[in-house]
């Protein structure tokens, strides 16, 4: 029996594989139940699923892009997991139809680098093993992948990425969660040049590696998260939005993005990863303090900008050029 599906999951996917790649890491291979050719994706796409447990979660595309008969997702049990996650580990048997959204992708590999540095940390490993393989057996550019964890046994996908092929290109560093053994990023970052910089992981990486790329050119530095929405902080208050164009004003409150909240009021704004990493929800800040939690904006616009899907407010008002 196939689930009701959201909105935005509107391709029933049969899984046709699931086996572990790693510890507390289960790999999936979705297909159609009529096993004919899925919609083209890119390097970098992911799509939405609706988890057993009825709740929506984003997935990095990891196979590569020419497999148009499957899509493979990666998911980590997380273990504070509001039941996404964890129903995808416990509940999800081949055989199954997860309710899936055609491919987006708000992280595209630059297709005329003239190198690319991928930073991969646990999880976020598999947009940029999408883009490795894309590259076939003849890269269009010279590459490097950083790919840090805590212990080998929870990193995913070692046997394939220490292939000669690819080992050459490949440095994999488990901190065995020391905070002494950490990987030291600077001599990869220190000096800017032309490559592309792809960084997918933990929040406390992705934010390290934007404090060390502040010299670089911002086209050049890219990040992918799926923390939609923003996590909630324990200082994090309801505060009041005007949308200066109409004069519309609601409250936003706590666990509520700017842009969720325009939306239970009918308000429409362009988006795409909402998680603050792609820009495209960019807007106009013409009032108020922003407590901006993105990737993306430079500090010299951020009085006058602010990214409606995470940032929320220290002031008791926003004003948005809406």
């Amino acid at each position: 029996m196939i689930p009701q599906t959201h909105a935005d999951t509107q391709m029933p996917l049969r899984v046709d594989r699931a086996y572990d790649v790693a510890q507390g890491l289960r790999s999936f291979e979705l297909v159609l139940p009529d096993g004919v050719e899925l919609p083209a994706f890119t390097p970098g796409s992911h799509v939405k699923v609706q988890t057993p447990s009825g709740l929506l979660r984003k997935y990095s595309l990891c196979n590569a892009p020419d497999e148009r008969h499957r899509y493979v997702i990666t998911v980590k049990r997380e273990e504070a997991s509001r039941g996404g996650s964890a129903s995808m580990h416990d509940d999800v048997k081949v055989g199954d139809i997860l309710p899936t959204s055609v491919p987006e992708n708000a992280f595209p590999l630059v297709d005329n680098a003239k190198s690319y540095l991928f930073i991969a940390g646990g999880i976020g490993i598999t947009p940029m093993l999408s883009m490795i393989r894309s590259f076939g057996d003849d890269a269009p550019a010279p590459w490097k992948l950083i790919y840090l964890s805590r212990f080998a046994e929870n990193t995913a996908f070692l046997d394939e990425l220490g292939r000669p092929e690819l080992k050459k290109n490949v440095k994999i560093h488990h901190s065995e969660g020391s905070p002494d053994q950490q990987f030291d990023l600077w001599p990869a970052l220190e000096k800017p040049n032309t490559a592309h910089v792809y960084c997918c992981g933990p929040r406390g990486l992705m934010e390290a590696v934007r404090d060390m790329t502040g010299h670089w050119s911002p086209k050049n530095v890219h990040f992918e998260s799926f923390d939609e929405g923003g996590k909630t902080l324990p200082d994090d208050k309801p505060f009041t939005v005007r949308m200066a164009r109409t004069g519309q004003r609601f409250e936003v409150p706590v666990g509520v993005s700017i842009l969720n909240a325009m939306r239970e009021h009918g308000c429409n704004s362009a988006s795409s990863c909402e998680s603050g990493t792609c820009g495209t929800c960019r807007t106009g800040l013409l009032e108020g303090q922003a407590d901006h939690r993105d990737m993306v904006l430079m500090p010299e616009e951020m009085d006058t900008q602010i990214m409606i899907c995470v940032s929320r407010a220290k002031s008791a008002e926003l004003v948005l050029d809406l």
